[in-house]
């Protein structure tokens, strides 16, 4: 009797989910580490990160993109880039919504349903309803954009992501692996010591200043125990500086501590960081900025 070998899969999941639906605790759930920022604002995820969920006989390759917005800026213009090529690329594509505002504007609707990949439909907080009321919004947006599978999740109470996982492999293509089976990520750790810093200033700064400022890591020396780092932080005006660095530099000392910290337990040793302040004028329209930064690929 001849061995039964099972066929490898392997595909592209997007989530699609309203920032304030916890798309990104979802992704870093799923992936089992910490690939995307998580701040209490809307829209902070910039560029699109590829993570990776191995198995014996599987890949998932897993987007995790921008919200959906409307471009102001050129930046934006490449956030939704990201967004559109993540949903055309999906094998799978995953609706997250929020069970207590539920409701998606119209370009997200028009993006969606645009996929011609299965979607889940992924309805989160339930801890915050009552069953009906998730029955409810289930009905209506399965009426909406036809998923091939509807389950109902709290990402922070007792959410178990092997079922998720189980559910998207259903669904993938027979493939082989897209990256090596050792990889966690598409991107680098001067991407992610970046993302870092970032984070802790839309923790720390309100309005428009976490959104005028980019993070660029410019120098970044390897030791055995020790890494230097060296790291400008753009903003855009003059204003932005000052309240970027503070009374005494108070403000930047802040963020470094707290950055470093996060950047020693990925990196797994000591950090010596340098965080200086630039001033870029309008550099979220200057596509050749853009383009250097690491946008508009």
């Amino acid at each position: 009797m001849e061995e039964q070998i099972t066929p490898h899969k392997a595909g592209f999941v997007n989530i699609i989910g309203k920032p304030n639906a916890g798309k990104s605790t979802l992704s870093n759930l799923l992936i089992g580490e910490q690939l995307s920022i998580i701040t209490p604002k809307a829209s902070s995820t910039r560029h699109r990160i590829l993570g990776l969920i191995n198995t014996e006989h599987s890949q998932i390759v897993l987007s995790d993109t921008p919200g959906i917005i409307e471009p102001a800026y050129k930046l934006h213009d490449s956030m939704m880039t990201a967004v559109k090529e993540s949903i055309d690329d999906a094998d799978v594509l995953i609706v997250l919504v929020d069970v207590t505002n539920p409701n998606f504007k119209d370009e997200q609707m028009a993006l969606i349903s645009k996929a011609s990949c299965p979607i889940i439909l992924i309805v989160n907080k339930i801890d915050l309803s009552d069953q009906k009321e998730v029955d409810a919004v289930m009905s209506n947006l399965s009426a909406l954009i036809k998923p091939a599978e509807t389950i109902a999740i709290s990402a922070l109470i007792g959410f178990h992501p092997e079922s998720l996982i189980e559910l998207i492999q259903k669904y993938l293509p027979t493939h082989e692996a897209f990256y090596p089976k050792d990889q966690l990520t598409d991107r680098n750790v001067r991407f992610f010591v970046s993302e870092m810093i970032r984070e802790k200033i839309f923790h720390y700064y309100e309005q428009e200043i976490p959104y005028s400022t980019e993070v660029i890591v410019h120098d970044y020396q390897e030791g055995k125990t020790l890494d230097k780092i060296y790291a400008y932080i753009i903003v855009e005006r003059d204003s932005q500086k000052g309240i970027i660095v503070g009374k005494m530099g108070a403000g930047i000392k802040k963020i470094g501590t707290e950055a470093r910290k996060d950047i020693e337990k990925f990196v797994g040793k000591k950090v010596f960081l340098d965080l200086r302040v630039k001033v870029e004028p309008d550099w979220r329209k200057n596509e050749l900025k853009l383009k250097h930064w690491g946008y508009m690929e």
